[in-house]
């Protein structure tokens, strides 16, 4: 079982960078790949990106993708998610999420274990 922990949101204007972090617990974090996924008010749940319990692989949705960057530190039980040229589209909750699998997913049933999110807004 893991735990996870998100951190990094605020408020940003247009085309500001954030980080986010999460920070799992246990010591088998590198047995999961990770996903990011996000939700905005009366939107339904939407994968981000993912990465590989290695980090070899990532994947991104269209939406973020020559802008999201996914990376772990599987000796620090963290993964992160760096976040270029925001859009008041990206705002949303973000949440990190587990699954015991090689290769992440843009399933949510795929992903056991959620964090419990963190707000991101872009001003226009």
């Amino acid at each position: 079982q893991v735990q996870l922990v998100e951190s990094g949101g605020g408020l940003v204007q247009t085309g500001a960078s954030l980080r986010l972090s999460c920070a799992a617990s246990g010591r088998t974090f590198s047995s999961y790949a990770m996903g990011w996924f996000r939700q905005a008010p009366g939107k339904e749940r939407e994968f981000v990106a993912g990465i590989s319990r290695s980090g070899g692989t990532t994947l991104y949705s269209d939406s973020v993708k020559g802008r999201f960057t996914v990376s772990r530190d599987n000796a620090g039980n963290t993964v992160y998610l760096q976040m270029n040229s925001l859009k008041p589209e990206d705002a949303a909750v973000y949440y990190c999420a587990a699954a015991s699998t090689v290769f992440s997913s843009r399933n949510t049933d795929a992903y056991a274990y959620w964090g419990q999110g963190t707000q991101v807004t872009v001003s226009s």
